[in-house]
């Protein structure tokens, strides 16, 4: 089996660069993978491979749970993982690169900033090296180069320090295609075109033979299933998605189309109908507090009518921006009042992390908004287990909102309440 997880010493180093080159490259049979919580470099993983990419996150599932999610959707000639923030940052929550790497048995590959340096480049890949003795660090790819001749300074150098580490190539400063484009927003609508530019010049000295001798790895396998089972219920489910609603982990969807008979998919800002057989929506995170997203379904009346028809005997489960949209309102901007709850839109983070649940839960949030008043909150999020937090979700007879972001799949007796089955 061939993988390889893009790993550095902190964000904003290039991993979703690298990570766009190889997908490109490799783009006739590679699976993406996301480490961590984090919605968005999926949806670029995607727009370039054109396949689902998946979260790998050890602090939501266990590390069996996370090897059996890997295992699953590992059905192209190559997967490649994106990691989070730095190797081993999200340690401390067993979250890291470096967790999901050796859980996995995924070679790693460093992608390190070798601008105004040479010498200390090794250094600095020494101290990664040695931090942690299982660590899976195998290769480093040199960024931000003015020329060759800098490149072989670092690489002889590494070489001379490491028989361990392959030093497969390196990325100029400045490269032409990426200087009109603007990462993380132009990549899922830039054109075939732009994106083999975009690998190119990336991977232009890097020794992608190499690269994929380095990606053959022993995958762990997982004998049994790993979660509670379950059996598939004869209900309809209506999952909301679109260009508003669109922050789902891939295997949540998975999940739910094996546990209900029916999925149906639907579009808000299409205006489109939420079936009347329907027995349970989900409403998952994305933007509707924001003017552009809001605008994309203020004058979704149709769309807005069948949910508060639904919401009259049936079930609603719903994350962050489907949170804010059961609610009244979020400051100005109307929403469909099912539940009786308040939103702001603040300047400064409310959330941004994992969180425990008082309902038993772990999960993600992150968002800008607040409730102005908490009086009928019914679940605290807080950063420890039996730590202080404030309320995150509310509940109406058979309508449950939260802001925290979870993975079903390990979470089965709490879907089954929340859903209904």
């Amino acid at each position: 089996m061939k993988a390889l997880c893009v790993s550095a010493i902190s964000s904003n180093e290039g991993k979703t660069l690298l990570t766009t080159a190889l997908l490109q490259n490799f783009k006739k049979s590679v699976r993406a993978y996301k480490i961590g919580p984090d919605y968005i470099d999926p949806q670029f993983h995607k727009a370039i491979s054109k396949r689902d990419s998946v979260n790998l996150d050890s602090f939501i599932m266990n590390e069996n749970q996370v090897n059996w999610i890997f295992n699953k959707y590992n059905d192209q000639d190559i997967s490649i993982l994106e990691g989070v923030m730095g190797f081993y940052d999200g340690m401390d929550k067993g979250s890291s690169a470096y967790d999901v790497t050796k859980a996995l048995n995924v070679p790693t590959v460093l992608l390190l900033d070798g601008s105004g340096s040479y010498i200390t480049i090794s250094a600095v890949l020494k101290g990664l090296k040695t931090y942690k003795d299982d660590n899976t660090i195998k290769a480093v790819v040199l960024n931000k180069l003015s020329s060759s001749m800098h490149f072989a300074l670092i690489k002889k150098q590494i070489e001379s320090d490491f028989d361990d580490v392959a030093v497969l190539g390196w990325i100029k400063k400045d490269l032409p295609a990426l200087k009109e484009t603007h990462l993380g927003l132009d990549l899922v609508d830039a054109n075939e075109e732009l994106l083999e530019n975009i690998s190119n010049e990336i991977l232009e000295n890097i020794d992608l033979e190499k690269l994929e001798e380095i990606s053959h790895f022993q995958s762990k396998q997982t004998s049994d299933y790993p979660f509670d089972t379950f059996s598939k219920v004869n209900k309809k489910i209506s999952i909301i998605k679109d260009k508003n609603f669109s922050f789902i982990y891939h295997d949540n969807i998975e999940f739910l189309k094996e546990l209900f008979e029916e999925v149906e998919f639907i579009d808000s800002t299409k205006d489109e109908v939420i079936s009347q057989d329907s027995d349970i929506v989900y409403i998952p995170g994305g933007y509707v507090e924001t003017i552009e997203s809001y605008n994309r379904v203020k004058n979704s009346n149709k769309f807005k009518q069948s949910l508060i028809s639904h919401a009259q005997s049936k079930h609603i489960y719903a994350e962050c921006a489907g949170l804010l949209y059961l609610g009244k309102s979020v400051d100005e901007k109307q929403m469909s009042n099912i539940l009786d709850v308040e939103f702001t839109l603040t300047q400064k983070r409310t959330r941004l992390g994992y969180y425990y649940s008082s309902a038993g839960l772990k999960g993600h949030a992150f968002h800008y908004t607040k409730p102005i008043d908490t009086k009928d909150g019914i679940d605290i999020l807080s950063k420890k287990p039996s730590g202080k937090g404030e309320y995150g979700s509310w509940k109406s007879n058979k309508i449950f909102g939260t802001y925290l972001h979870t993975m079903f799949r390990n979470n089965t007796n709490y879907i089954k309440d929340y859903f209904g089955i």
